[in-house]
């Protein structure tokens, strides 16, 4: 087990970080997910983990007993030991109930009763809420009094169908640098300011930013600035004073002279009655410049839908120039360890598309 970078079993790497947090030697380093082809180590300090860990508690009405259903070398399943021992609380291990959420609930009762708290709480990725989804299992969640869902866009229909199902959940918006989520439901946590720029980039400031990337000060300095960290998200502040976030700067691709935005490609891709799961992303065409590639994974026993009816059913609600000219059937789309979708496997798959016709 190590803090440099954060890595091991979770209940030791649970002990080691507790050691830390009475005696912290330096600051933790955690590794980005990597989900465009690059994993950075980021550094984070006991004042921003603190900071970070606080202000959810503030935010959520109380410390928690917490479910780990994530994995800790990565900056969300880290936050859960963290909140865990700001807590005082036994952290409940999924694996450890074999993915059984009514168990692994029933313990997470006995963790705060334990600690004298009422509270219950876990947090996912939308990959693995979209899995309960499939298999009518979102009441599982219900028992719990919030879920984090982060890590990646939700789809609108996904949340809803949780929030019908009785699930509390609250969709965050964050990163490594930020210590994991640090916007619930578009409004920052306490201590956190947001600003959009000119051009649409999102800027975050206050305790939860990161000390740097370990070995990296280049691309450090890049991304901070006079007290500000230079996301690589688009956004824009609406009328509420709540964040919007649009997508990544990358998520846009030009295709034909014009402007695609890819995850909003994506949800509609997951709307068609033969597709379980989807993504779209941009290759190069000597024609197009770029073109929009589907890489889905059809509904299991059902048909894969052709190109044309995928085309048909994306334009039903967007542009027909964002409507995808190639198709890649998968078994299942490739994840990081993270349960986020690797992009850059994505990309590679979507590479091998040849059928570029309308």
């Amino acid at each position: 087990m190590t803090l440099r970078p954060v890595g091991g079993p979770p209940r030791e790497l649970l002990g080691e970080l507790r050691r830390w947090w009475q005696a912290p030697d330096g600051p933790l380093v955690v590794r980005t997910s990597g989900s465009t082809g690059r994993s950075r180590g980021v550094r984070l300090s006991h004042r921003a983990l603190l900071a970070s860990a606080t202000a959810t508690q503030e935010r959520l009405d109380g410390p928690a007993a917490w479910v780990l259903a994530l994995p800790t070398e990565f900056v969300a399943g880290l936050q859960v030991l963290v909140r865990s021992v700001l807590a005082g609380t036994e952290p409940v291990l999924l694996d450890d109930h074999g993915g059984d959420w009514a168990t692994a609930l029933a313990a997470a009762e006995r963790s705060a009763d334990a600690a004298g708290l009422t509270r219950r709480c876990t947090a996912l990725v939308p990959t693995q809420l979209h899995r309960l989804a499939t298999s009518n299992r979102l009441g599982e969640l219900a028992g719990f009094d919030a879920v984090l869902l982060g890590g990646a866009a939700a789809a609108p229909q996904l949340v809803r169908a949780a929030q019908d199902a009785g699930v509390r959940v609250l969709q965050t918006y964050g990163m490594a640098e930020t210590c994991g989520g640090c916007v619930y439901d578009g409004y920052p946590l306490d201590g956190v300011t947001v600003q959009v720029d000119d051009s649409g980039r999102v800027h975050l400031a206050g305790p939860v930013l990161f000390d740097g990337y370990a070995d990296d000060p280049v691309t450090t300095a890049v991304v901070r600035d006079d007290g500000w960290l230079r996301t690589g998200d688009l956004g824009r502040i609406d009328d509420d004073g709540r964040l919007l976030v649009l997508g990544r700067a990358d998520d846009m691709v030009v295709s034909g002279g014009v402007n695609v935005w890819l995850p909003t490609v994506e949800s509609a891709l997951r709307t068609h009655a033969e597709v379980e799961d989807g993504a779209a992303v941009g290759v190069e065409d000597r024609e197009w410049g770029v073109v929009v590639v589907a890489v889905v994974r059809p509904v299991d026993g059902s048909t894969p839908p052709s190109l044309r009816d995928l085309r048909d059913h994306v334009s039903a609600g967007l542009p027909r120039t964002w409507a995808p000219r190639a198709i890649v059937c998968v078994d299942r789309l490739p994840l990081l360890a993270n349960g986020k979708v690797d992009r850059a496997a994505v990309q590679l798959l979507a590479g091998r598309a040849v059928d570029t016709s309308t």
